[in-house]
């Protein structure tokens, strides 16, 4: 394993140099990996290690646009696609990628299929770490691992094809056999991580939680709708407010910022923007510090987990989420940038003709 300082940190890090593809296969040879869940990380991992060649099947309910979904990536029916309970009968690796709400819906099924000797499998620490909300105790007799690719499985599945890999958090919480840590390892290998970072379940799920609710989403959308909002009262037009608050961002900046780092991004902008930049950055870091600790605190203390799985299993929770999703869509703000993603495609035709 990889000793790597990070800013000072030495931390001990998993590469595919050290750990290559042909370990994790011979590893997990006798193993049949059974993916629970074909929705957001699902399709991606699965796919990911049939392509690597690891013995993968796939649990959906069937008749659901899931199942339909597996289907069309190449898995047959009866063959390497099953119900739930079959695929957890069958799999000695029991990938449990349902969403939060399902995980906790289908339990008692997984649990009465995890016989001595079985692993576990999470891509995300919320039902082990909140087990007071969620009821996810598993058996003292079987291993329990995690992986978590840090982006979504579409990505996953897209640096996976573009000969890459996605960068994951990988952890180990009961280790029955002894062989746990290996196999979170190779498991990660197998999925199509670049670099595997070791963790635990509770500080994956903390920093998963805050990093959803604070920068990576909730965070930049509120940011973003703030600035809009100052430009527009202030007399711009939707366009100019669009365009300096979200399409520089997302097209120029971010991509430059994480190929480069924020240092360069500063030196290599106008003296105007160097200074106002750095001089406000400060500003902006003290006035939010309060809000992600206040953030983190709840999360913390388990209330937004509580509020995830109330929220995710109210019966109307999905024309409740259409509604504020259309809210969101129709809003000046989003409807501009629309159209302004429509102009950026013709002329990304245009270009290329």
């Amino acid at each position: 394993m990889a000793k790597i300082n990070f800013g000072g940190v030495e931390e001990t890090v998993v590469t595919r140099e050290e750990y290559p593809l042909a370990k994790a296969l011979e590893f997990l040879k006798n193993e049949t990996i059974a993916v629970i869940g074909y929705g957001v990380q699902g399709p991606g991992q699965a796919l990911n290690m049939r392509d690597n060649g690891f013995n993968v099947i796939v649990g959906q309910r069937q008749d659901s646009p899931s199942w339909e979904r597996a289907k069309q990536d190449g898995f047959e029916e009866g063959i390497s696609l099953f119900s739930i309970e079959e695929a957890a009968e069958r799999g000695t690796i029991i990938c449990n990628l349902l969403s939060d709400a399902g995980q906790i819906a289908v339990w008692p099924t997984l649990k009465e299929k995890l016989t001595p000797g079985k692993t576990l499998y999470f891509s995300h620490g919320f039902g082990i770490t909140f087990k007071e909300q969620t009821n996810i105790v598993p058996p003292a007799d079987v291993d329990v691992i995690l992986v978590a690719p840090k982006g979504s499985g579409t990505s996953l599945r897209r640096l996976f094809l573009a000969g890459g890999g996605l960068n994951s958090s990988f952890a180990v919480f009961q280790d029955a056999t002894g062989k746990a840590y290996e196999k979170a390892v190779a498991m990660g290998i197998g999925v199509g991580s670049g670099y595997l970072f070791e963790t635990d379940f509770k500080k994956e799920v903390y920093s998963d939680l805050t990093g959803e609710r604070g920068v990576l989403m909730g965070a930049l959308a509120g940011i973003i709708e703030a600035q809009y909002q100052v430009l527009r009262q202030r007399g711009h037009s939707p366009s100019e407010a669009f365009n300096e608050t979200v399409e520089e961002l997302t097209q120029s900046l971010v991509p430059l910022v994480g190929e480069n780092g924020m240092d360069w991004m500063f030196s290599n902008c106008s003296v105007t923007a160097q200074r106002g930049a750095l001089d406000w950055k400060g500003r902006f870091r003290e006035a939010t510090l309060p809000v992600l600790n206040e953030l983190y605190d709840s999360v913390a203390s388990g209330k937004e987990a509580e509020r995830t799985i109330q929220r995710g299993s109210t019966p109307g929770y999905r024309q409740e989420l259409e509604a504020e999703l259309k809210e969101v869509r129709e809003s000046e703000l989003w409807q501009t940038g629309a159209v302004v993603r429509q102009l950026r495609s013709k002329a990304e035709v245009a270009e290329e003709v």
